[in-house]
C-alpha cells in the first residue's frame, strides 16, 4: 500500500544515522565519468596504438596474447607514465572536468550526488561505501558544508576518526583515482585486506544498508562481506533499473532485503531527499502545546504577580528555539538551491511559531514591561555571530527576528497601540557589523538582506506566479494562518496586516529621509525625484491602500499617528511622506 521510496524515507527519518549507503558506478556514469575498467581498456588501446598496432576488435584479447596476462590498471599506468605528475596528467583527462565539461554539466556532481549530500548534512546518512574512485560524492558533501572522513586505502585507516565520531565516513573500496593502487581486475576485487574487511564487517553488522548503482557482479570481495554479516536488525534496500541479476537476487534473499525499482538515480535520490525533508518540516510544535503556551501567557498577563512566570515562559521558549537553530542544524555553507531555501524557511517558521504566537498575545494584551521583553528577545536574535558561508543562508538567520517583529506588531495593531508600534520600528538593534541600527531601517521588507524577491517568489505556494512582493505575500499568508482566527475577525486581518506594513514604510521615511528631499519630490511634476521606502503588498493592493490613505489624510486619522511619533510628530513632514508613499504605490502598481 506504501510505495518503497516512501517507506524508505519514513525509515530514514525515524532512524537518523542508522543507514549506510553503498554506491556503485551508475552514479558516476551518469556524470560521464568512466569506470576503472573502461579507463583500463582505453589505456590498453592507447598503448597498442603508440606501438604501431592497428585498431583491434578486442584489445583485451590482443593484450593477453602480447603480454600473457590480464590487463591491470596499475601496470599500464606505470608503464605509460613513470612519474606521479605524468600519471596525474593522464587521469585528469578521464576524471577532471574541463571548462567545456562544466558548461555541458559533465563530470560534475549530479542531482543524485547533491541529494545524498543533503541527507548527509542533515544527519540521516553518515557512512558511505563507494566503488567509484572519482571525487564527485565527496565534493558534493563538501559543498553541503560537511567535511567527510575519506578512507581510500589501508593507510587511511590508521588513525582515522571512529565511525561514531565522524559526521560522514566515505569508504572508497576501489581507491582514489590519484592513487595508482586502485582496484580494477576480478582478482583485485576478490579479496580485501584484513583491516578493510574488519571495517566492512562492522558496517554491515551495525547499520542498515541502501545499495544504489551497484550490480554486485564483479566485486566478489564486497559480496562476501555483505553475505557474511550476521545482523538483520536493520532493513536492506537495493535500487535497480530493469530486471535484477541473479547475483543481486541471491544477496537480497540472503539478507532478507527488498528491491526498489527506479527509473534513474537522479529522480530516486531527489525524491527520497524531498520526502525526508517534508517529514522534517512537519515536525512543528504540537498545536495543543502551542495553545497551552498562549493560554499561559494570557493568564500571566491577567495578574501582575505572574510577571516572573511570564518572563520565564518567554525565555524557556526562546532557549528551545535557539537550540533547534544551532549551527549544527543550520550550516551556512553549501551550494544555493531553491529547495534548500524553502526547507530553511519552513524550519525557521516551524521552530518559532510558538514564540510568535506568544508575542502576538503580548502585543494584544501586554504593556510596557512586555515591550521591554520583546525588544530584548528581538535584539538578541539580530546579534548574530559573524560566520563564513553563503550570503543567502547567512541573511536568512535573521528571519526569526522578523517573524517575532511581525507577530508582536500585529498584536499591537489589534490593540490600537500606535505609540508602541512606532517605538518597535525605532528599536535599536545590532546589525551584522555590531553597529546599532533601527529595526525598521535594517530588518524590514526590502531593506533586509534576505528579502530578495527572486527567492521568495519561488516558494511552492506561489506556483510560479511572478510576485512583486514575495516576502510580504508569504508573511501575510503565514500570519493569517497563525493569528487570523486568534486575534482578528475574518475580514480584519488583511487591512490590519497591510496597514502595519505601511506604518513601517512611513517609519522608514521618518528615519531616513530629510525634509528637503521630500520637498523636491513633492514639487517635481515630471517624476524624476523619488524618495525610496520599502513597500509590501499594499503597494499594489489598491483595494486596501485607498481607504487607509484616505483615512490618514483626514485630521482624525492623522492625529493619532502624529501623537504616536510617526513623521517625527510633524504634520508638514507627514503630508510630504504620505505623498511620497502614494507615488511609490502608483509606480509599483504599473511596473
Amino acid at each position: 500500500m506504501i510505495d518503497p521510496t516512501t517507506a524508505l524515507a519514513f525509515s530514514l527519518f525515524e532512524n537518523r544515522g542508522v543507514y549506510a549507503l553503498l554506491v556503485g558506478s551508475d552514479l558516476s556514469s551518469a556524470a560521464h565519468i568512466p569506470t576503472g575498467w573502461e579507463i583500463t581498456l582505453d589505456l590498453v588501446r592507447r598503448a597498442g596504438l603508440l606501438q604501431g598496432v592497428t585498431e583491434q576488435p578486442d584489445w583485451v584479447v590482443w593484450y593477453r596474447g602480447q603480454f600473457k596476462k590480464e590487463p591491470e590498471y596499475s601496470d599500464l599506468l606505470n608503464a605509460l607514465a613513470p612519474t606521479a605528475d605524468e600519471r596525474r596528467a593522464i587521469l585528469h583527462r578521464y576524471i577532471e572536468a574541463t571548462p567545456e565539461d562544466i558548461q555541458q554539466n559533465r563530470k560534475v556532481p549530479t542531482k543524485a550526488h547533491h541529494a545524498i549530500a543533503q541527507l548527509v548534512k542533515d544527519g540521516f546518512i553518515r557512512v558511505i561505501i563507494t566503488t567509484n574512485f572519482d571525487r564527485l560524492l565527496e565534493n558534493a558533501i563538501r559543498e553541503a558544508g560537511v567535511e567527510p572522513t575519506i578512507i581510500s586505502s589501508e593507510d587511511d585507516l590508521v588513525g582515522a576518526v571512529p565511525l561514531a565520531h565522524s559526521r560522514c565516513h566515505v569508504v572508497k573500496l576501489h581507491g582514489d583515482y590519484l592513487d595508482t593502487r586502485i582496484r580494477n581486475t576480478e582478482s583485485e576485487l576478490a579479496t580485501y585486506s584484513a583491516q578493510v574487511n574488519q571495517l566492512l564487517d562492522r558496517i554491515f553488522d551495525e547499520y542498515g544498508l541502501i545499495v544504489s548503482g551497484w550490480s554486485g557482479e564483479w566485486d566478489s570481495g564486497l559480496r562476501s562481506a555483505i553475505i557474511r554479516a550476521p545482523s538483520r536488525r536493520y532493513p536492506f534496500f537495493w535500487t535497480i533499473r530493469g530486471a535484477a541479476k541473479s547475483t543481486a537476487e541471491d544477496i537480497v534473499r540472503h539478507r532478507a532485503g527488498r528491491f526498489m525499482p527506479i527509473t534513474d538515480a537522479d529522480a530516486f535520490w531527489t525524491s527520497l531527499a524531498a520526502k525526508v525533508a517534508i517529514q522534517t518540516d512537519l515536525q512543528r510544535a504540537d498545536p495543543r502545546s502551542v495553545k497551552l503556551l498562549t493560554a499561559t501567557a494570557k493568564r500571566c498577563l491577567s495578574r501582575p504577580e505572574y510577571r516572573i512566570e511570564l518572563d520565564d515562559l518567554v525565555r524557556e521558549e526562546l532557549k528551545r528555539a535557539l537550540d533547534l537553530i544551532s549551527a549544527e542544524n543550520f550550516t551556512m555553507s553549501g551550494a544555493w538551491n531553491d529547495a534548500e531555501f524553502v526547507r530553511r524557511v519552513g524550519r525557521y517558521e516551524a521552530i518559532f511559531e510558538p514564540l510568535a504566537k506568544i508575542f502576538a498575545v503580548l502585543g494584544r494584551w501586554g504593556g510596557n514591561d512586555q515591550f521591554k521583553t520583546v525588544g530584548e528577545v528581538i535584539s538578541s536574535l539580530t546579534d548574530q555571530e559573524i560566520l563564513g558561508g553563503l550570503t543567502g543562508y547567512l541573511a536568512l538567520r535573521y528571519y526569526p527576528a522578523i517573524l517575532l517583529m511581525y507577530a508582536y506588531a500585529l498584536g499591537l495593531i489589534r490593540a490600537g497601540q500606535l505609540g508602541r508600534i512606532n517605538s518597535l520600528f525605532r528599536l535599536a538593534v545590532p546589525d551584522r557589523n555590531g553597529d546599532q541600527e533601527n529595526l525598521v531601517t535594517h530588518y524590514f521588507l526590502g531593506v533586509w538582506e534576505g528579502s530578495g524577491n527572486d527567492a521568495w517568489k519561488r516558494l511552492p505556494e506561489f506556483k510560479g506566479e511572478n510576485r512583486k512582493t514575495g516576502l510580504s505575500d508569504h508573511l501575510h499568508a503565514i500570519f493569517k494562518e497563525w493569528l487570523g482566527a486568534e486575534i482578528f475577525l475574518s475580514k480584519e486581518f488583511t487591512p490590519a496586516f497591510e496597514e502595519f506594513e505601511l506604518l513601517g514604510s512611513l517609519a522608514f521615511i521618518s528615519l531616513n529621509a530629510d525634509e528637503e528631499s521630500l520637498t523636491r519630490m513633492c514639487e517635481d511634476k515630471i517624476g524624476h525625484q523619488w524618495v525610496w521606502a520599502p513597500l509590501g503588498r499594499i503597494g499594489w493592493h489598491s483595494a486596501v491602500s485607498r481607504p487607509i490613505l484616505a483615512k490618514w489624510k483626514t485630521a482624525e486619522g492623522r492625529k493619532p499617528l502624529l501623537d504616536a511619533g510617526f513623521a517625527n510628530g510633524s504634520a508638514e513632514f507627514f503630508d510630504k511622506a504620505l505623498l511620497c508613499l502614494a507615488k511609490l504605490m502608483s509606480r509599483m502598481s504599473w511596473r
